[in-house]
């Protein structure tokens, strides 16, 4: 018996993934390559393409069930009812770029686009840590920080397509600028901001830090006792919390699920966080606000690029 299957495309600022997949979040094939977004937008574009068509062709050759489909999971802002990038900050080159309708003519396929966050969210809730719930948000919290909302049981998408740009929101006015402000909740959330923040506040401990991300670097150093290290990410992680105070008393969801860096950074990052969302939040927003890390661990964002389409083409039915 044949099933349809999705063409999933993750992209990011650092790395893309191309995969195959089910309607049930099963990945079956995937390949994941550096973005290189340094290379400017046709080549970094155009290998996006190459590795989908060939992961296709190699898929096609040795199975008969059909790609009917294209996911894609990818950093805002995006204006998604005319499935068109606006000015994403980690796609530098990719302004105004019409996506969805150039990979449908270049694929031959139809596609559904969602904002990174969106996309995360809806992976949580239909096949993680958020199943059966009504509302939970997704922190991104990897290179960036944004959010996605579900709602009273539904994807929330706002008026113009950019609800959960958390990361836009000033936080203080003395943190690093990100989006041309100073001190957004990105500045201090996202891993490219707590790199920046580590050069602001901490310059001897960002000598040693890879100047492209870091994390690594820093979760080692602060594991081993390293002091500068280790108030880097109480400062990271204190500015985490009150973006979860404001979440939870602004939406007052179930649930809380913090991406990547969540799970990458652990209880260093997660700890002050938790201490700052309680002495933040209202009581009650508090306390029905359950906090986790992504139950898909690692692998999330090949699920939110199936779930783009997953959810997209359901919607369309509606």
């Amino acid at each position: 018996m044949t099933q349809t299957l999705i063409l999933g495309i993750d992209i990011g600022g650092t790395k893309s993934t191309v995969l195959i997949g089910t309607k049930v979040g099963q990945v079956l094939r995937r390949h994941s390559f550096a973005t290189e977004v340094e290379r400017g937008f046709e080549y970094s574009f155009g290998n996006i393409i190459k590795q989908a068509r060939e992961l296709r062709a190699e898929w096609e050759q040795s199975s008969p069930d059909s790609i009917e489909m294209i996911g894609v999971s990818i950093g805002g802002p995006i204006d998604l009812k005319a499935g068109r990038l606006l000015n994403p900050p980690h796609l530098p080159g990719w302004e105004n770029f019409a996506i969805k309708s150039a990979l449908t003519d270049l694929l031959q396929l139809p596609c559904y686009v969602e904002h990174d966050g969106n996309a995360g969210a809806l992976a949580e809730w239909l096949f993680g840590a958020g199943q059966g719930l009504e509302s939970l948000v997704y922190l991104t919290a990897g290179t960036g920080f944004g959010a996605g909302l579900i709602l009273d049981g539904r994807l929330y998408r706002g008026a113009s397509s950019m609800a959960g740009e958390i990361g836009h929101v000033r936080a203080s006015e003395n943190g690093p600028e990100m989006f041309g402000k100073r001190g957004v909740f990105e500045s201090f959330c996202g891993g490219t901001g707590i790199g920046k923040l580590a050069r602001q506040n901490f310059p001897a401990l960002a000598t040693r830090l890879d100047p492209q991300y870091g994390l690594k670097e820093l979760a080692e150093a602060a594991r081993t006792g390293d002091v500068q290290a280790i108030e880097l990410l109480r400062q990271s992680g204190m500015y985490l919390g009150r973006a979860l105070a404001l979440l939870a008393d602004l939406l007052n969801p179930q649930l809380i699920i913090v991406g990547s860096l969540g799970l990458r950074l652990g209880d260093l990052w997660l700890q002050p966080a938790m201490a700052e969302f309680e002495r933040e939040a209202l009581p009650a927003a508090f306390a029905a606000c359950r906090v986790t890390t992504a139950q898909l661990g690692e692998g999330l964002q090949d699920i939110a690029a199936l779930c783009a389409a997953i959810y997209g083409s359901q919607e369309n039915k509606e």
